[in-house]
């Protein structure tokens, strides 16, 4: 979409009771919703939640266990995140999550990688499982008996069941991103292009 249906609230417009219900759950949010002189902009999707701050709080509150209290290493975690972003087009949560993906150590072939799927040559058998139960959350709402012995041969019970949350957590904002038309933060270089493959293996 060239222009947003639903406009990002601007920061001037939430009174102090909305910034509470937002405070405390991610200490990033927490600087955006500082109120300081010297707070960075606020994001858009922090913006479009404002729209809704007890959603907007319980998400945040919810989503703070998956990004900052994970049992996940950031690294699986945006390597799962970035393919349901891919899968979903959603322009503006693969751009906040390469930025992400490579404060954790996501390599650029990496990135570029995670447009081919599980079965590109660059992954770690533990990488290619992250991969392709995401793909089969996507497509089959439920991974196969084969993913899951693979997920716990590799992750500990505790992880396995993030795989399934993160998966579906960056899944329903995708389609709120996606739905609502939201822009790219200005900050944000606009994501290369890459060739999507004319018949993408799945698992």
């Amino acid at each position: 979409m060239t222009a947003p249906r639903l406009a990002p609230l601007p920061p001037e417009q939430w009174d102090e009771p909305a910034r509470n219900m937002l405070r405390g759950k991610v200490s990033l949010a927490d600087r955006y919703l500082s109120g300081a002189p010297d707070a960075p902009p606020m994001p858009n999707i922090l913006g479009v939640l404002g729209h809704h701050a007890e959603l907007a709080g319980a998400w945040l509150g919810y989503n703070g266990t998956l990004l900052e209290r994970s049992a996940l290493d950031a690294r699986d975690r945006e390597l799962i995140i970035l393919r349901v972003a891919w899968r979903t087009d959603s322009t503006y949560e693969w751009a906040q999550h390469v930025r992400l993906a490579t404060r954790a150590g996501v390599t650029e072939a990496e990135i570029a990688a995670v447009a081919r799927g599980h079965a590109a040559p660059v992954w770690t058998a533990s990488d290619q499982v992250l991969l392709a139960a995401a793909d089969q959350l996507l497509d089959r709402h439920a991974v196969d008996d084969a993913t899951w012995a693979e997920l716990v041969r590799h992750f500990d019970i505790r992880q396995v069941l993030e795989v399934l949350f993160v998966a579906g957590s960056y899944l329903c904002l995708a389609l709120v991103c996606n739905s609502v038309g939201l822009q790219l933060d200005s900050d944000m270089a606009p994501p290369p292009t890459f060739a999507r493959p004319e018949t993408e293996e799945r698992p």
